[in-house]
């Protein structure tokens, strides 16, 4: 069967659809990536910060930085990054930084529901505009013809490949979206049920600002240390054995000048002498 010459036979409406099956399956692909590595680690995250904040809070803010590369890792950082808040504060980041990554979490969601409403509809259209061009030739008195019967039935067959085509894509999107719907809610109750127990652990013992901010701040410096500043270590040189040391003997020094000796009266000259020895008379 030629793939091309049966989807021709569809009709003008088969290009949107054959577009519109291209965005929904790209972003079924995209979604299942997404939810297969955040379903695999968001629980090992947020059994790891709520233990760890039991015991030292600063240990608590940095595993949650660590896994701010997930949206769990992110919603447990935003209240532990606070400079200084109280219980209200806290829950306040809590409620804004869990709205914002479920917000993150519905992406694609609105190709997939524009997929939902559009494919049957433009099925149908390509049904209709099929059906036009074969209904559109026919007169009363041909249709006493096999030849005519068969030539608009079969014109009325190829004009129903858009409506199936449509039908096809809104029932792929309509399983994916359900689906995906279904990792929404579940992530609202995760995120919940650690909220409540990360605010039950700050009323009970709050953390303290003071060394949460002071471990921020070695972090920073850390990094900004080893960005701006790396350490190179230079091999040491070790000395040549064989290299022969430098040995001074008596005729390498210049003896002082001595000045010469002179009677009472005879005018000064200076000795053009430069290498006499201390012993040597004038």
């Amino acid at each position: 069967m030629d793939i091309l010459a049966e989807f021709r036979k569809g009709g003008i409406a088969m290009y949107p659809l054959a577009v519109l099956s291209v965005l929904v399956v790209s972003v079924i692909l995209e979604r299942l990536w997404f939810w297969l590595r955040l379903l695999n680690q968001e629980k090992q995250i947020v059994t790891r910060v709520l233990e760890a904040a039991r015991e030292d809070w600063t240990i608590a803010r940095d595993i949650a930085q660590r896994a701010m590369d997930q949206p769990i890792g992110r919603f447990l950082f935003a209240p532990l990054n606070l400079p200084k808040a109280d219980a209200e504060t806290f829950r306040l980041a809590l409620e804004s930084s869990a709205d914002h990554e479920l917000s993150g979490m519905r992406r694609g969601d609105k190709l997939l529901e524009a997929a939902i409403a559009l494919a049957p509809l433009l099925g149908l259209f390509g049904t209709v505009t099929g059906l036009i061009q074969s209904l559109r030739g026919i007169k009363i008195g041909d249709l006493v013809e096999p030849e005519s019967i068969a030539r608009v039935t079969g014109g009325i067959g190829e004009s129903l490949y858009s409506t199936a085509t449509g039908m096809v894509v809104a029932i792929v999107s309509l399983a994916f979206y359900r689906l995906f719907q279904a990792f929404i809610f579940n992530q609202v109750r995760i995120f919940q049920r650690a909220g409540n127990d990360l605010e039950l652990l700050y009323r009970q013992s709050p953390p303290n600002y003071d060394l949460l901010r002071l471990s921020a701040e070695t972090q920073n410096s850390e990094r900004y240390s080893a960005a701006n500043y790396p350490t190179e270590i230079t091999p040491a040189t070790t000395p040549n054995p064989t290299t022969s040391e430098t040995t001074t003997t008596q005729d390498s020094f210049n003896y002082p000048r001595r000045r010469p000796q002179r009677n009472f009266g005879e005018p000064y000259e200076a000795s053009t002498d430069n290498n006499s020895p201390d012993s040597e008379n004038s």
